[in-house]
């Protein structure tokens, strides 16, 4: 997955990694996601930052976690949303 520029190899960052990681967790682990999605959001800032200064690749898996962490942190949202409306309703 190294690319080349100029005779140089180009390595993956290392923290977009765990941004994709945190963000596919996000969607598949109830209630707890809606936590790992907003670190995710967090840690995607963070490994732009870096890939911005030391020009490490990884700008797409950084995207793609960046995309499910907020994909999930909705999804959490909703689940807890629809929670708290059935809980609500079965007290009346």
């Amino acid at each position: 997955m190294e690319k080349t520029y100029n005779n140089r190899k180009l390595e993956t960052n290392s923290t977009s990694i765990v941004t994709l990681t945190l963000g596919i967790l996000s969607l598949l682990i109830p209630f707890l996601g809606l936590i790992l999605g907003i670190i995710g959001v967090v840690v995607y800032r963070k490994a732009r930052k870096e890939m911005l200064l030391t020009g490490e690749g990884g700008k797409g898996l950084a995207i793609s976690g960046l995309i499910c962490s907020i994909v999930g942190i909705l999804t959490q949202l909703l689940m807890v949303l629809a929670y708290v409306l059935f809980s609500s309703l079965t007290m009346l």
